[in-house]
């Protein structure tokens, strides 16, 4: 920070940024009034907006709201309080954003002193709470140039002080996932849900939060992220994903004990599900099922508990096996144990390159083309 942050710096950081925020505890005055769920400011502005159009401003409002995912908007609000208080803390102000301002808090983020008895971040950690800064201010009509050298050096600094490499979850693969369905009871309707849940999970390669967004049919739900189609010789299931819509197609299984297929139409059969969510929760101490569609951390949930029961990865510590776990390890499962071209595991993912369903094969013979012997040596 010396090098880009000198006294001249200091100096029209004083002179230039807003002024300092109200001693107010607890109160942002420098930004519109937003909660702390929903950090967007709102699109109806009073005494400007005519009330013809406050219905058409809300609409609007809806659709800022719909471009982000509602996780990704959570992490959002929490990283902007977080940057908030560091601002009410320092006396300075975060908006309109400065530059020197948001290098100084990433720094503080990098080096454990953004708050009082707070580790210091990681890498991918201080991307997210940058990201999360500059998506805020756009909101408010006062974008944030991370490329000024005073954000862009530092973070530089800090990837190449702080950067470790990313630590991948565990593959679920074929094996382990029959013996994850063994510790399912099928007499239950639970166990007939999660059941269906990993193994559509496993073989559509599919997120936690894809997983828990299917509804029946399409058009179903507003909060529904696809729906499933069941056909003769498998499962269609169209998806709004990261990167827009797309369809995956699951073949049905070699025995109905491990056939996706089979495990839906059992499911929705004795759940009588006719409309809306596919997996929901059930309730009446596991007697029925109600209307509400089940969180994505369930998912994850499950797949560490059914992971755990199954003893995967037995050679651990149970400490270590608990960290070993998550609903990416479906996804990681298919794409490590499929034995077909790359191509149709990319696809099936729904990744824009192959690098990164490469970064999904976690068990895959990394010297299959050996070019040390291809050339000679």
């Amino acid at each position: 920070m010396a090098q880009i942050i000198d006294k001249n710096t200091e100096n029209r950081i004083k002179e230039t940024s807003a002024p300092p925020l109200s001693t107010a505890p607890g109160r942002d005055v420098s930004a519109p009034e937003v909660s702390h769920d929903s950090p967007l400011p709102s699109l109806v502005v009073e005494d400007q907006t005519p009330a013809h159009l406050a219905g058409l401003a809300d609409r609007a409002r809806g659709y800022v709201e719909a471009a982000s995912s509602a996780n990704t908007r959570k992490a959002y609000a929490s990283d902007w309080k977080h940057f908030a208080a560091w601002c009410r803390r320092s006396n300075l102000a975060p908006l309109p954003p400065h530059p020197q301002t948001v290098g100084l808090y990433i720094a503080a983020c990098a080096s454990g002193t953004a708050e009082r008895g707070a580790r210091a971040n990681s890498v991918s950690t201080i991307e997210r709470r940058l990201s999360a800064i500059g998506w805020n201010c756009a909101q408010r009509g006062t974008p944030l140039d991370r490329k000024d050298r005073a954000i862009a050096t530092v973070m530089a600094g800090i990837r190449n002080t702080h950067a470790a490499p990313p630590r991948q979850k565990e593959a679920i693969l074929p094996e382990d996932l029959i013996s994850m369905l063994e510790t399912l009871d099928r007499g239950t309707l639970r166990g007939l849900r999660d059941r269906a849940m990993l193994v559509i999970g496993f073989a559509g390669g599919l997120r936690r939060s894809e997983i828990v967004g299917l509804d029946l049919g399409r058009a179903q739900t507003e909060d529904g992220r696809g729906w499933i189609e069941i056909l003769e010789k498998g499962m269609l299931v169209t998806l709004r994903g990261k990167t827009g819509w797309r369809e995956v197609e699951i073949g049905r299984g070699s025995s109905d004990s491990t056939c996706p297929i089979a495990a839906v139409e059992t499911w929705v059969k004795f759940a009588r599900l006719a409309h809306g969510p596919l997996f929901r929760r059930v309730t009446g101490k596991g007697k029925s099922v109600g209307p509400e569609r089940l969180n994505d951390k369930e998912v994850a949930r499950l797949v560490k508990r059914a992971a755990m029961a199954a003893g995967v990865r037995g050679d651990l510590s149970e400490i270590e096996r608990a960290f070993k776990f998550s609903g990416h390890s479906l996804r990681a499962g298919l794409a490590s144990s499929a034995e077909v071209d790359e191509r149709y595991v990319q696809k099936q993912l729904g990744h824009a390159s192959a690098e990164m369903t490469r970064r999904y094969q976690r068990r895959r013979d990394r010297f299959r083309v050996n070019l040390t012997k291809a050339s000679g040596l």
